[in-house]
């Protein structure tokens, strides 16, 4: 039984996890930096323990810091949130090790899919459609080989992570061994671990996630699809559920693929399993995040789930709360606001001197930040995730556009202008757009702000 919930993380997923630990008649504690003191998430949580200075590698990445906090607040178990060490088979290890319940899968499984080349033999060995592509590439031999068994063009990626770090694409053979190398350095900046594979490249495809959810008596369950095609330098922008790309019998086809992934390696909690969409229909497994997604909350408003509930129930022991396929209710598009330069993409760092969040029927805002509120530049730059749910695609569009035109953020430059742009782009609004829309679309001149 879980009395008291550490979140070892920060930000509005921090505020997250907390709020749905309050809703549950659970206790929570609260870890930080001391460039987080002032944090809502500190505010909000019946315990704050200060676990280092801001640089994160002293304080969210600190586990024998986190640990502590842990024994001395008396918690009993851990919610790692996204980012930081919610992906550490290691951490978890540690946890479980000091008798706290991890709330997430087995480290086994984490461990797995964290793999790049066995998670691809695992999903191989599950019938999961995958990509042509090599194993661990040492030699400048190897690069040369598998590039011309698989064929032009090919991206090579990083064994050990992942967010588009060490990611190279290559159409032409005389850059593949200098593209290697530089993904290599990459990589062994990323993640300690300079090995790469190669996967032949998608020219347009979609980036299409499947959200699962598993407990610990052999339930095995999808919770439909959501579109996250919308990405600038691999990261996303914009996400969607459901997609307006998938035909019923491929979204079937995806949804049991999933299922049949989590159910060969034993997976337990929530999860997301990527795929990429081909333009013919095909698609193919690219990555599994072990843990909650930024982009959890359409997913939430098209099912009427709480996933972070769900993630506490399987965590306790409790079997899933649904027993059957959710069948998706309107639409959700959620939009990340940055603290960033909207032309540059440069982080934007300072004081939020005024601060006005959009509302209404159908709009949901995921926010950390208050007016006052200074934005730090050691983190990540979320601000807020505004996530509008309608009755169909083009209703949620026209409630996104409203949300954007009333939202204020004075102080730091945010990404707002560029995010109007996307969502009245005739391309998106007729929902024909790839994994290359943004570059397309910043390439056709620089946003008003």
């Amino acid at each position: 039984m879980i009395r008291k919930v550490l979140v070892a993380n920060r930000g509005e997923i921090a505020l997250r996890v907390i709020r749905a630990v309050r809703e549950m008649g659970l206790q929570s504690v609260a870890v930080h930096s001391t460039a987080d003191a002032d944090a809502l998430h500190v505010k909000f949580a019946d315990q704050a323990v200060c676990i280092g200075p801001p640089p994160s590698r002293q304080s969210y990445l600190n586990v024998p810091s986190i640990i502590a906090a842990a024994e001395v607040t008396g918690a009993d178990a851990i919610h790692p949130g996204y980012g930081f060490l919610s992906e550490n088979a290691e951490f978890a290890e540690v946890c479980l090790k000091c008798n706290l319940t991890w709330i997430g899968p087995p480290p086994s499984a984490m461990r797995l899919m964290g793999d790049k080349i066995r998670a691809r033999e695992a999903m191989n060995a599950a019938g999961v459609p995958t990509l042509p592509g090599s194993v661990g590439l040492a030699t400048e031999a190897d690069v040369l080989s598998n590039a011309d068994r698989i064929g032009l063009p090919v991206i090579f990626k990083a064994t050990a992570g992942g967010g588009g770090r060490g990611m190279k694409i290559v159409h032409e053979r005389e850059r593949l061994l200098d593209a290697w190398n530089t993904g290599r350095n990459e990589a062994q900046a990323a993640f300690g671990n300079p090995e790469m594979y190669m996967e032949r490249y998608c020219q347009k495809p979609r980036h299409i996630e499947i959200q699962v959810a598993a407990d610990t008596h052999g339930h095995y369950m999808h919770l439909g699809e959501r579109e996250c095609s919308i990405q600038r330098r691999h990261q996303k922008v914009i996400e969607e559920a459901p997609s307006a790309a998938l035909a019923p019998e491929t979204r079937k086809l995806l949804t049991a693929a999933a299922v049949r992934a989590i159910s060969a390696i034993g997976y337990t909690n929530v999860g997301t399993l990527e795929f990429l969409l081909d333009s013919d229909g095909s698609f193919y497994f690219m990555e599994m995040n072990t843990r909650l997604q930024v982009e959890h909350p359409v997913t939430e408003l098209v099912t009427g789930l709480d996933l972070v509930r769900e993630q506490l129930r399987i965590a306790a022991g409790e079997p899933l709360s649904f027993s059957s396929e959710r069948v998706p209710n309107g639409h959700a598009i959620e939009l990340r606001v940055n603290a960033e330069d909207p032309e540059t993409f440069a982080p934007w760092p300072g004081r939020i001197t005024a601060l006005h969040m959009p509302g209404g029927l159908g709009v949901r805002v995921d926010t950390h930040v208050y007016a006052g509120y200074v934005v730090p530049p050691n983190y990540d730059s979320l601000l807020a995730k505004v996530i509008v749910h309608d009755v169909d695609r083009p209703s949620a569009l026209r409630r996104a556009r409203r949300c954007l035109d009333e939202i204020v953020i004075e102080g730091p430059r945010t990404n707002i202008p560029f995010l109007r742009r996307i969502v009245s782009h005739p391309e998106f609004v007729r929902g024909e757009f790839d994994t290359g829309f943004v570059a397309r679309l910043l390439a056709e001149g620089k946003p008003a702000r």
